[in-house]
């Protein structure tokens, strides 16, 4: 089989890269043309990798790799390349399809800021960033584009710096994922130490654990494992590390979309199916994700019922995704997390562009300040509410098909994990009909008569990912396990369950249903609940209170033990270095007054010293 495209695929990161260099080097000179410089190089990404992509699926084409020596210490040595297997292609193509659609979309919606080619700019180099470590051939490479992921988030994110709120944000996620990434270093590092001849690449991982040599035991294995779960927590937006995410919010809409749905977060699950045979070789790292997966999902489902900012309910949402792909690796279905994140990608990047038109034309985030906009606004409510079904899991759209894959394995594995993913599904579904109804329903607000349909630049993308996410999810079926087979091999297939399908599709329509008598037809009070158990609607509006009890356990302990140790600073090691210096500095004005030039001051010092002797010498026998 031809080879020619996968053995270019290194060009793929390449072209954002250079738009970067060249937006970079020009500075805010070159404004709509450095706009269109990004757009046209995530296009040419976007192409090769489809080639990739077409050239990989037309045949039995086997995995391409390229390496080089990159550092000689001693007897290790260190290596560099890229890899192309099936995983890393179906990547590529999500990764550079929604970059490209979210930099054509920002055109249109960051036309008036002063700094657009800037924002292209860290655009550019956050696309780059992922794919670089898409391609990464070894965990080494892959740590430093992960990195360089985590510093393209924090500029992104504090993109609009004159708000307090957006540096606050960025700082926020830049700390928290740091928190993560110690884990994944540590990980690293034992890899290092305990791999058969230091090997860090995924080739000998995979060969290492397949072939069940027992040359890392238990117990390093599960250590290993876990440290590189905290990774993926932290990127992911995993339990407890997922504060930074819904706050992230503050950056621009389309950087929210590049985000949620293709670049950051997915990098998290794309590390732990990445390092899979690591997991597998672990019961309790097994167990331990599987756990964390399910109480993420239905966590952050709870707490997005209550809020009301269209921006942090899609975040939200984000994080209870990805818990469902987390669980589905926890039950051993690697596929049916792929396929989340598959699915996932375009659902998520249509709902948070679409939030961005929303926010564009009525310059408010808060869903209670709006309405009726379906009139106004018929694309952005149309590829909107299909986004919503997807997510829902409402067949037959994307996210029915990946979800049922997802719920399937958790029935298998254990029945628990499988109620608790079906709740949360049922909670996705009521918070999506709110947010739908709240926006779209109803009679359009008098404030809101400016309010109008976003230009083609802004809509184009929303319908191009409306018809992925209705049709993306016939990849894989439980009538045709295409897209898994396709993905590792042999692979597991998607066992088809009758029950699985019935109860994922009832608790999607159950939870539209009551939505829309809620918001939409009124027939249930929309105070029912916070009427009668205001504690817990104001415990779900506060998100629990995680924020507050770090501030409380860290944020206010580390800051007291800064003031601590700032407080031994000053008075302790500064003050022994100025009693020295006042010291001698007393000393020498002493010595100045004694050597004044005056002979009478010479005399009566003579005479006070010779009173001193007198006395010590005369008292001795007194003493």
């Amino acid at each position: 089989m031809s080879t020619f495209f996968t053995e270019l695929a290194w060009l793929v990161p390449v072209f954002p890269f250079v738009a970067f260099a060249v937006l970079t080097a020009a500075g805010k000179g070159m404004k709509r043309a450095g706009a269109w410089l990004a757009t046209i190089a995530s296009f040419l990404s976007l192409v090769l990798s489809i080639c990739i992509a077409t050239e990989r699926i037309s045949g039995d084409t086997p995995d391409y790799r390229s390496q080089m020596d990159w550092i000689h210490i001693g007897n290790v040595k260190l290596v560099a390349g890229f890899e192309v297997t099936n995983l890393s292609t179906i990547m590529l193509v999500v990764v550079t399809l929604v970059a490209f659609l979210v930099n054509l979309y920002s055109q249109e919606y960051m036309k008036k800021d002063d700094r657009i080619s800037t924002f292209f700019a860290y655009i550019a180099l956050f696309t780059s960033a992922m794919l670089g470590l898409v391609l990464s051939d070894n965990l080494l490479t892959f740590y430093i584009f992960w990195e360089l992921v985590g510093v393209c988030s924090f500029l992104l994110v504090g993109f609009w710096y004159q708000k307090p709120e957006a540096k606050a944000a960025a700082k926020k996620a830049f700390i928290v994922t740091r928190i993560g990434d110690l884990g994944l270093f540590v990980a690293l590092l034992l890899l290092f130490w305990y791999m058969p001849g230091h090997a860090l690449d995924f080739t000998t991982l995979h060969n290492v654990y397949d072939t069940q040599t027992g040359a890392i035991s238990t117990g390093i294995t599960t250590l290993i494992a876990i440290l590189i779960f905290v990774g993926a927590v932290g990127k992911s937006g995993q339990f407890p590390l997922h504060v930074w995410l819904p706050d992230a919010m503050e950056g621009p809409t389309p950087i929210s979309a590049l985000i949620h749905a293709a670049t950051m977060v997915a990098a998290g699950v794309f590390l732990v199916v990445r390092t899979f045979d690591v997991f597998e070789a672990s019961q309790v790292a097994m167990t331990t994700v599987a756990v964390v997966g399910a109480f993420t999902a239905i966590f952050a489902a709870t707490i997005g019922l209550a809020q009301n900012d269209i921006k942090r309910i899609l975040a939200y949402s984000t994080v209870s995704q990805l818990g469902y792909m987390m669980l589905a690796l926890g039950v051993g279905s690697a596929t049916g997390a792929m396929f989340h994140l598959f699915t996932h990608a375009f659902f998520k990047a249509l709902l948070f562009l679409g939030a961005g038109s929303v926010i564009h034309s009525v310059h408010t985030q808060d869903i209670r300040e709006m309405g009726g906009l379906g009139r106004k606004m018929k694309i952005t409510a149309w590829t909107f509410g299909i986004g919503a079904l997807a997510l829902s899991g409402i067949p037959p759209f994307s996210g029915f098909w990946s979800k049922d894959a997802i719920l399937t394995a958790a029935l298998d594995d254990n029945p628990i994990l499988f109620a608790v993913g079906a709740l949360a599904a049922f909670f996705t579904a009521l918070y999506m009909a709110r947010l739908f109804f709240l926006v779209f329903a109803g009679k359009p607000r008098e404030d809101q008569h400016h309010a109008k349909e976003s230009s083609s630049a802004m809509t184009i993308p929303l319908i191009v990912l409306a018809v992925l996410a209705t049709v993306a999810g016939f990849v894989e079926t439980p009538f045709s396990g295409w897209f898994g087979h396709w993905l590792f091999g042999e692979g597991e297939e998607h066992q088809a369950s009758a029950l699985v399908m019935i109860v994922s599709a009832a608790v999607g329509l159950l939870g539209l249903y009551i939505g829309w008598l809620v918001y939409a037809k009124g027939t249930i009070r929309r105070d029912a609940v916070s009427s009668r158990i205001p504690g817990l609607v104001k415990v779900l509006e506060r998100k629990y209170y995680i924020d507050e009890l770090y501030d409380l356990l860290f944020v206010r302990s580390l800051r007291g033990l800064g003031k601590a140790l700032e407080a031994f600073d000053v008075y302790v090691v500064d003050g022994i270095v100025r009693l020295s210096g006042q010291c001698a500095t007393g000393i020498g004005k002493l010595n100045s007054r004694l050597q004044n030039g005056q002979v009478q001051t010479y005399a009566l010092t003579a005479l006070i010293g010779i009173v001193i002797l007198i006395v010590a010498i005369a008292g001795r026998r007194f003493w």
